[in-house]
């Protein structure tokens, strides 16, 4: 069977909630969490390549990633470009007691 490879960039978000390390891209939907940075990170990458050899061997990579946002050029595989990531305040007002 023949392999192909692929290179590309994606935006990874990594949150500290309590004692663990949530890594998150918006651009697969995808996360995974560690007890430290880097194995949240090292998870992730894992994660990566889990979600690709999947979606590859039941033949829908191109209608996956087509789902996601991504486009694919000769050999290329692009993702969507994440163009902010800032923290937003909100006001949230006249919520039920039971749910504040």
């Amino acid at each position: 069977m023949d392999k192909i490879n692929y290179k590309f960039a994606l935006p990874v978000s990594i949150i500290k909630e309590d004692k663990s390390f949530i890594a998150y891209s918006s651009a697969l939907d995808l996360s995974t969490v560690g007890d430290t940075f880097e194995e949240a990170q090292e998870r992730f990458s894992e994660a990566v390549q889990v979600f690709f050899e999947e979606i590859t061997e039941k033949g829908t990579l191109d209608d996956a990633l087509a789902e996601l946002g991504w486009r694919k050029h000769n050999k290329e595989l692009i993702p969507p470009v994440v163009v902010s990531n800032k923290t937003q305040q909100f006001s949230i007002s006249n919520l039920p007691v039971k749910y504040a």
